[in-house]
């Protein structure tokens, strides 16, 4: 019983070892490889500003509550200006003493300098303007950064536009190669896309912010630009 047991055993092993042969040495079709770029241009239809106050004070509570009065006021202002409370967010806080002089052992700071930044969201571009400048009168000293954008609710139609363009790119190569060659292509053997970061998805790169002075028309003075949408996908099609 127990030889005819590892018989069988002797078998299994050597119908998987003839198994795993076959696999590796399976034989594949010819094939022509491509990559495929798909590419949309729109018009950002939000911005995203960094901002915040900076205040000093000869105590750090001094610091603090004139930090936090401003910024409760700089909250205000952007829900009276129609900007979501979901859209205002808290992103940075900073509280510290600061010594000027260099005297050797000194423990009694020169002043307190007190920080607090906010990332929000701003929907409506064509009031930027006027929202900034606003934010300026009710204690904003400092903006980090300004970036345009496509809102989340819209980027996927566009993702979806850009991968159509990208899989039309790669057949279209591949069709032009197989014929120059006098080959006929068919069927698609493999499919993949990809982004310059490697994620699954497209990428999206986030348009240059332009600066304008105000014209003697009374221009803007901040330019959106444009975001560039792009997906890439690589494609495998088996010659005929």
């Amino acid at each position: 019983m127990k030889k005819m047991n590892l018989m069988l055993l002797l078998s299994l092993f050597f119908v998987s070892a003839l198994s795993v042969q076959a696999q590796q040495g399976q034989v594949l079709p010819p094939l022509v490889s491509v990559n495929g770029t798909g590419e949309v241009r729109v018009q950002p239809n939000e911005v995203v500003v960094n901002l915040g106050v900076e205040t000093r004070g000869k105590t750090l509570d001094e610091a603090r509550k004139e930090t936090d009065k401003k910024a409760a006021a700089i909250i205000s202002y952007l829900k009276k200006q129609g900007v979501d409370a979901k859209h205002i967010q808290t992103s940075f806080v900073t509280l510290q003493p600061i010594y000027n002089s260099g005297e050797y052992g000194r423990t009694t700071p020169d002043f307190y300098m007190a920080q607090k930044s906010m990332t929000v969201t701003v929907k409506k571009l064509d009031k930027f303007d006027e929202l900034l400048s606003g934010l300026y009168g009710v204690g904003v000293n400092h903006v980090h950064g300004v970036q345009f954008q496509v809102s989340d609710a819209d980027v996927e139609k566009y993702k979806a536009e850009a991968r159509k363009k990208a899989v039309a790119n790669a057949k279209a190569k591949a069709t032009q190669l197989t014929s120059e060659l006098g080959s006929k292509l068919g069927r698609v053997y493999a499919i993949s896309e990809s982004s310059s970061n490697g994620g699954p998805r497209p990428m999206y790169k986030m348009a240059m912010m332009e600066s304008a002075a105000y014209d003697s028309a009374g221009g803007p003075t901040i330019a959106g630009g444009e975001v560039v949408i792009t997906s890439n996908v690589d494609v495998s099609f088996v010659i005929e």
